[in-house]
């Protein structure tokens, strides 16, 4: 019956929590519902009392909520902050899931004015190409750019062949054969030495694997490399 006497100073009603901190009654109501932040106390007649640590938390659940978590999400990254010990190591994790979020915000931000760049370069409006260059960026593809040299039967096709866990599969391998080959240059590996051999063998397999063994798209991506203009880095790499 703790809960019901007298509420002594440092109490706030449900109306003064949700001021101080900007949200509505209804709002503090429904956390309680749902488990987030029950207040530290009730009145005689049951209504819902709040502390400075109910603040402090409810400041834990606004944070967290601003960054996109869900209720559960929320739930599950809330800490108890009974020490100061507890409290730093809350507002660490705060730091910590802002940072996150600070950084998806950014690569989004980056996406964003890539696809806004490549939409200018593109003589038309194609949806499916927007779609696949923001597949490619979500991805990790550097060379996404390239989507616009493709033809619609091109991307019809690789579209068939890979999915995103086989996409970014195939992507990681062809980096790293493609920074083999230009360390192989810089350090003077012959193509007719046995390293030389084994990287043609291994890189060749790529090339049939992308394809899917339709040589006819060779003569297809050749003309392709030689359509890329305004990316000399790319074209000497290649």
């Amino acid at each position: 019956m703790a809960n019901y006497r007298a509420i002594p100073k440092g109490y706030m009603t449900v109306g003064e929590a949700a001021k101080k901190m900007g949200v509505t009654v209804r709002t503090l109501q429904y956390y309680d519902r749902e488990g987030l932040l029950s207040p530290s106390a009730l009145s005689e007649g049951g209504r819902r009392r709040y502390t400075d640590k109910d603040i402090i938390k409810l400041h834990q659940i606004l944070s967290l909520k601003s960054l996109g978590f869900s209720i559960d999400g929320i739930k599950n990254r809330l800490t108890s902050i009974d020490t100061p010990e507890e409290v730093a190591a809350a507002l660490a994790e705060q730091g910590r899931a802002i940072e996150e979020r600070i950084s998806a915000l950014t690569q989004s931000l980056k996406d964003i004015k890539a696809l806004e760049s490549e939409v200018l370069k593109m003589q038309s409006v194609d949806y499916s190409k927007y779609a696949d260059i923001i597949v490619n960026l979500q991805m990790g593809n550097d060379n996404y750019w390239l989507i616009k040299y493709f033809d619609d039967d091109t991307l019809n096709f690789l579209r068939s062949r890979f999915d995103r866990e086989s996409g970014l599969s195939f992507i990681k391998r062809f980096n790293f054969l493609r920074d083999q080959a230009v360390r192989f240059a810089n350090s003077g590996v012959l193509p007719e030495s046995e390293e030389g051999q084994a990287f043609a063998r291994e890189f060749w397999g790529l090339i049939a694997e992308f394809t899917g063994g339709d040589m006819t798209m060779l003569p297809k991506l050749l003309k392709m490399g030689e359509m890329v203009d305004g990316a000399a880095e790319w074209r000497q790499t290649q």
